[in-house]
């Protein structure tokens, strides 16, 4: 059951339209409890049901904005250390815990501690790898659109949908000699499989995989390496971007979407449509960033044919009520 306020149907936080009714409290820093009507199902914030949107994030971001992170006990919104990390993601910034207890929380989301954490600019981080799968077809447009991406990864490769082939170093300007390679395996209806065989192929530790019809703003692929260093310090192994769908150009109203394909190369996928990561751990072992977001082209023919596709690929998970949301323009 979702809730949806005279004021909005979606997070002022996340964008998710998965606000639902919520039991969950949260004890501040001087040990008063405080219970919360509504919750997003996406990102955890709590609010009031009669909250202000956009006082609520005008709020937020004003306290993201310092050193030190203290929440108001009388804001119209909570939330515990994990949405903080989430929260701070939006302004390019990262969290760390005060001390022992919110460890543990940052560890057991969702706490009913309330948030409280030291905070910084994301800036460094482990090398990622961006991986990409594609038909052949889709070969050269995505080899010609790659050099946006050379400020943040030395380490790149494709994979093709064909007869095995052994990755192979391509030229592409921008990046050095060898650092661009071009792979191939059936696809054979699994793509699960088919996504783990291309973090198998990764140079590093964490790997961003995007599909042929999807792109990343290059100031977006920038803080990767430092999403890699927060997720690191968290104990966590996979971090979502939300997604943004056009649909022949229009944005649809299946956002955000949120997609996990940074990973650790170690993480692997199941699912042989709709795949997603399976975690050591489950979701709390993952978190979402919401600093950039990944640009999805779709045609109207596509989606009315995918959720056949999937169906006949994976009976009873080809989501065909996924159709008609995908065509349905934004509402806010």
């Amino acid at each position: 059951m979702t809730f949806e306020s005279e004021r909005t149907r979606r997070c002022f936080l996340c964008g998710a339209a998965m606000l639902a009714p919520s039991a969950r409290r949260l004890i501040d820093r001087h040990g008063r409890e405080r219970a919360f009507p509504v919750a997003c199902e996406s990102c955890g914030v709590l609010t009031e049901r009669d909250a202000d949107p956009e006082e609520s994030w005008r709020d937020l971001a004003g306290r993201l904005a310092g050193p030190t992170f203290v929440a108001d006990p009388d804001a119209a919104y909570g939330l515990d250390i994990y949405t903080l990390r989430i929260a701070a993601t939006r302004l390019g910034r990262g969290i760390r815990p005060l001390g022992p207890e919110d460890c543990a929380a940052l560890l057991t989301p969702h706490s009913p501690l309330a948030a409280r954490a030291a905070l910084y600019d994301l800036a460094d981080g482990p090398p990622v790898s961006l991986g990409i799968l594609c038909r052949p077809a889709e070969r050269d447009a995505v080899l010609a659109g790659l050099a946006s991406q050379a400020g943040w990864t030395g380490d790149v490769v494709i994979l093709l949908d064909g007869e095995v082939e052994r990755p192979r170093a391509v030229a592409v300007p921008g990046f050095a000699a060898g650092a661009v390679r071009v792979a191939s395996r059936p696809l054979a209806g699994d793509f699960a499989a088919q996504r783990n065989a291309l973090q198998d192929l990764a140079r590093h530790t964490w790997m961003m995989q995007l599909d042929a019809d999807e792109t990343l703003a290059a100031g977006t692929g920038r803080l990767l390496p430092a999403l890699a260093a927060l997720a690191e310090d968290g104990d966590v192994l996979s971090a979502g971007l939300p997604r943004r769908n056009r649909v022949d150009g229009i944005l649809s109203d299946v956002y955000p979407d949120v997609q996990y394909r940074l990973n650790r190369t170690s993480v692997r996928y199941a699912g042989r449509v709709h795949e997603r990561p399976a975690l050591d751990g489950g979701w709390r072992r993952s978190f979402i960033a919401l600093h950039g977001a990944i640009e999805h082209r779709l045609s109207r023919a596509h989606v009315l044919s995918r959720s056949r596709t999937y169906e006949t690929l994976d009976p009873g998970r080809g989501r065909p009520e996924e159709e008609e949301a995908l065509l349905r323009p934004y509402r806010a």
